[in-house]
């Protein structure tokens, strides 16, 4: 996994949804970081340290390709607009579904 500044992860980001665009789909993932990369410790053991503020983690994946990106608090709002232009300027081909009344649901209404 390849871990990104902000901006260059957006630009990644692009570049997979194009790709991802004909044939194939991409998830995005959201977690609270709180920036340890190692494991809880064993019973006994001192504990990992309390951080003092948390980051955002965020993660994509396309087939074989992911990449990561960890936001610090204060880039939350300049990333969060990147990424809403992100999402308007690639979402647009999403379809609505049709509902499809079941017979009984229609009988009685």
């Amino acid at each position: 996994m390849v871990l990104l500044d902000n901006s260059n992860f957006i630009l990644r980001l692009e570049k997979i949804a194009n790709a991802a665009k004909k044939d194939s789909s991409f998830t995005l993932t959201f977690k609270r970081y709180d920036g340890h990369d190692k494991p809880v410790p064993r019973a006994g053991r001192p504990p990992l340290p309390k951080p003092d503020t948390y980051m955002c983690l965020i993660r994509a994946q396309s087939k074989s390709q992911k990449i990561s990106t960890v936001v610090r608090q204060e880039d939350v709002p300049a990333m969060m607009g990147m990424y809403s232009q992100f999402m308007k300027s690639k979402m647009d081909g999403l379809k609505r579904v049709k509902k499809v009344k079941s017979k009984a649901k229609a009988t009685k209404g």
